[in-house]
């Protein structure tokens, strides 16, 4: 039963807050005051941007969350509702390079946003069969990609039934095609027979935070969303959280930062407002949450609200990480933007992980030089994220010899392929499953809310509406997953949602995001 005062209050008369700045919160916020309601948001934090933090490194910003910028489509349609351009807000740069891969000082591969291209480079490093392997696997992936981007990217809570009617014959076709209980590391042999290609492909699964022996086959997807595009943004990812942010302040969005919510409340059924942890109360006829979901059930926003939520197993949760944020010289190595380094017994990684609960013995290291890939002058100084996977402990705080013993690992495998960074105590600051723990309340230091395994995975995420009413979700523990595009949808769904809501006449209609890529790459078209 949904409050009388939810139904008769809207336009400026409905009062929403949205407690959280991550990505979702302002992409909700925003579409909520365009649609002429009342937005109050609350952070936690100095700044937007959540997990899309940009702390001070030795004097230098270092984005030291998401690096990737995907999907500007979703992007471009957001500003565009907002009534201005993403190219006249941010400065972005498109990308040749996808990522820099090496497993040794002598084994390197780059992998291009132009998949010709690739096929050439794959040739040189693995021979010509595997150079065919790998455009066949482009074409998958694209179908694949085409396939559930309408059906369960832009769709609200997708169940299996409502997926079903909206694939078709053909869309289920395509899914048969992968096997329908293949997971996506036994996929990938099907197509690469050199295993260090499958390795590469493999790592898609850890973009949602999970393992590809675990993961479903249509991971793949995210190949598809690389090949249609990467870009760099001037300022960082965090220009982004900081150019949302103003534009909803410009719609009417009051933020609120430095002002931690403490609980949710509810009059009968319907939520009512929230209260700050400075005991401040705030009125509201529908509140947007964009936090951990995982912090409902845990009653970190009261106990009125603890069932808004399915309850996440703690064995369920998705990579956390172990990350150093750097501002230092470097040498050796000729970094790209985006920089991974593999080793060979790439499954212990993820046994580590999520079968012993601990630190990987020989982790694949990450490395973001957040000033590569736009010019072909180096600096000085790089300024560098380098991450590798951890698991979601939360309850447990590791030990400073665990860390240590990884730390050595990771920077010794730098090193043997030929990458020196010199750090020191003033240039670099570490990040710990249990500080992101602290961060992100309710995460258990988990970066992608729930791990995507197993191929029911896709149906189990909590969708935009929760079951308080009045109560809408957002963010990446929630459908349509974690990654920055996927969060800004979460946004979209969540406003959609709550409009959908208000009027009466659409309290049974299932809320799907319109619009799609508003422009493939010419070069992945040159693949058709």
């Amino acid at each position: 039963m949904t409050s009388a005062s939810a139904i008769t209050r809207t336009g400026r008369d409905h009062r929403v807050v949205v407690i959280g700045a991550g990505i979702g919160g302002l992409v909700a916020a925003l579409q909520l005051a365009q649609r002429d309601l009342q937005v109050t948001l609350v952070e936690a934090m100095a700044a937007p941007g959540g997990k899309m933090r940009q702390p001070l490194v030795d004097g230098a910003p270092i984005d030291s969350g998401p690096t990737v910028f995907t999907m500007r489509w979703i992007f471009e349609q957001i500003y565009e509702s907002a009534g201005r351009k993403l190219d006249e807000e941010l400065t972005l740069t498109s990308l040749p390079v996808l990522a820099r891969h090496a497993w040794n000082a002598r084994e390197r591969m780059d992998l291009f946003a132009d998949p010709n291209a690739s096929r050439e480079a794959i040739a040189h490093f693995a021979g010509p069969s595997e150079a065919a392997r790998f455009m066949q696997f482009c074409r998958q992936a694209r179908e694949v990609y085409d396939t559930l981007e309408g059906p369960f990217i832009r769709s609200q809570s997708p169940t299996l039934a409502s997926m079903a009617g909206d694939l078709g014959m053909k869309g289920l076709a395509v899914l048969a095609s992968l096997g329908p209980m293949s997971n996506l590391w036994d996929s990938l042999g099907q197509h690469f027979h050199d295993s260090r290609l499958r390795q590469l492909f493999a790592r898609y699964a850890t973009y949602c935070g999970s393992s590809p022996w675990q993961s479903p086959a249509t991971l793949m997807l995210v190949t598809q969303v690389e090949l249609d595009g990467v870009w760099s943004v001037q300022g960082g990812m965090h220009a982004l959280a900081q150019s949302l942010a103003s534009l909803a302040q410009q719609r009417g969005v009051e933020i609120r930062y430095r002002s931690p919510c403490s609980e949710i409340e509810r009059e009968g059924d319907s939520v009512s407002g929230v209260r700050l942890a400075n005991g401040e109360r705030i009125a509201a006829d529908s509140v947007v949450f964009n936090g951990d979901v995982s912090a409902l059930s845990q009653n970190l926003l009261g106990p009125k609200v603890r069932r808004a939520a399915p309850a996440l197993s703690p064995g369920k949760r998705s990579l956390s990480a172990l990350t150093w944020s750097i501002n230092a010289e470097t040498s050796g190595f000729p970094l790209e933007r985006h920089n991974v380094f593999f080793q060979s017994d790439y499954r212990s990684e993820f046994t580590d992980i999520f079968s012993r609960g601990r630190l990987p013995q020989t982790p694949t290291v990450y490395v973001c030089a957040q000033d590569r890939g736009i010019n072909d002058a180096a600096p000085d100084r790089d300024r560098l994220l380098v991450l590798v996977n951890a698991p979601a402990e939360g309850s447990r705080t590791l030990t400073e010899s665990e860390i240590a013993e990884c730390e050595s690992h990771s920077f010794s495998h730098l090193a043997r392929c030929g990458l020196t960074i010199n750090r020191t105590p003033q240039n670099c600051l570490r990040t710990t499953p249990g500080d992101f723990h602290q961060m992100f309340p309710g995460s258990g230091g988990a970066l992608y809310g729930m791990a995507t395994h197993g191929w029911m995975s896709a149906f189990a995420r909590s969708g935009a509406k929760s079951r308080i009413p009045g109560l809408y979700l957002t963010g990446g523990s929630v459908h349509p997953g974690p990654g920055v595009p996927m969060a800004a949808m979460s946004g979209q769904l969540a406003a959609a949602t709550l409009m959908a809501h208000l009027d009466s006449t659409s309290r049974s209609r299932r809320v799907v995001i319109s619009g799609g890529m508003s422009m493939r790459s010419a070069m992945t078209a040159s693949m058709d």
